[in-house]
């Protein structure tokens, strides 16, 4: 593995605030809108810190709307794998603003 690109990937999951979006997308694909309550930070807030898990590889987004739903990447180097596993799964509340 590219030295460099696991150095991105650990420094995305160094942060508390990304391995709680890590622990609620464990449960599946999850709206932005979702995650807003979840951490307690602002929609653009939150969208930045998924942002640096998708610039590491670590979670995709597909558009629905105006809004974007995450999901974590399958396929996961070990490492990042290993500190997945270790999260508690969290549920997110579902919202009706994005008509997911």
């Amino acid at each position: 593995m590219d030295i460099q690109f696991l150095e991105k990937q650990l420094k995305a999951v160094s942060d508390a605030n990304r391995l709680t979006l890590l622990s609620c997308l464990k449960s599946g694909e999850t709206c932005v809108c979702d995650l807003v309550d979840v951490i307690g930070l602002s929609q653009p807030a939150v969208s930045q810190q998924l942002k640096k898990l998708e610039e590491a590889g670590i979670v995709t987004a597909r558009k629905v709307g105006t809004w974007k739903h995450y999901r974590i990447v399958e396929e996961q180097s070990p490492a990042i794998r290993a500190i997945i596993d270790q999260l508690e799964t969290k549920s997110p509340n579902q919202c009706t603003t994005c008509q997911s």
